[in-house]
């Protein structure tokens, strides 16, 4: 990939995704659309996507091979456009928050962050790699940096959204230049999604555990009810890990 190519790609992102040419990924309009014909708030998780990228339809850069021919490096060039592009996980405000008018939501990074802390200081259990998890914790909504925060109240059908996602992915493992680090982001992705291994349903648990605990603070600082949080991950723990770290976030909450 040129220079140029790859201040086009850094201002825009991705461009191919969100051209007019591909009917069966639009993020950007998407989430455009979404700015248009909804509230303040609405436009606020759209933000990301508040300026129209360029009509260009180009590809996706090519898979690149690493340097010095070691499949596990990273050219620089593509590890440099990969991070800009994941840049948007850090301004990209988690979307139930912002439709509840919660003033100074977390962002995808934000609770990714603390998923990954959960990992850290989980306790050790039987046939689960840590370590694994919070590389899981790290990637499992990676996809978002493209296609945003997607909810249920946005209408789109869970198929629809895993869909966007794979592609965000497969978009996002190509820009990565391929390879042993492309690869492992791919299949961490996938594992997660398809809730596949030990690992995954660790993580999911942190997925959800981070939710209540974040929703318990929002509760107490800002004086807010979100019950329905609450009430979303009720009996859907898989470990006894998750039940537990549970069942003490209720606890302090009936108590303050």
């Amino acid at each position: 990939m040129g220079s140029g190519s790859r201040a086009l790609l850094c201002k825009s992102f991705v461009p191919s995704l969100a051209s007019s040419t591909s009917p069966h990924l639009f993020p950007f309009s998407f989430f455009k659309s979404r700015a248009s014909s909804s509230s303040t708030a609405r436009a606020r998780v759209s933000g990301m996507a508040s300026d129209p990228p360029p009509s260009s339809s180009s590809s996706p850069p090519p898979s690149a091979p690493g340097n010095g021919g070691d499949a596990s490096s990273v050219p620089t060039s593509s590890a440099i456009d990969f991070l800009s592009l994941c840049h948007r996980l850090k301004t990209t405000k988690r979307a139930g928050w912002v439709l509840r008018d919660v003033q100074n939501p977390e962002s995808i990074a934000d609770h990714m962050y603390r998923m990954g802390l959960m990992a850290l200081i989980a306790s050790d259990l039987p046939g689960v790699d840590r370590d694994k998890c919070i590389k899981m914790a790290i990637v499992h909504d990676i996809a978002e940096a493209i296609v945003g925060d997607i909810t249920p109240s946005d209408g789109v059908p869970k198929q629809e959204k895993s869909r966007r996602e794979r592609e965000a992915i497969d978009y996002m493992s190509k820009l990565l230049g391929g390879g042993q680090r492309a690869e492992e982001i791919g299949q961490l992705w996938m594992e997660y999604e398809e809730n596949l291994s030990l690992e995954a349903k660790v993580v999911k648990d942190f997925d959800k555990v981070e939710m209540i605990l974040q929703a318990l603070e929002y509760e107490t600082e800002q004086g807010k009810n979100l019950e329905e949080f609450f009430q979303s991950t009720t009996g859907k723990f898989q470990t006894e890990l998750g039940k537990a770290w549970a069942s003490e976030i209720a606890s302090r909450r009936t108590q303050s």
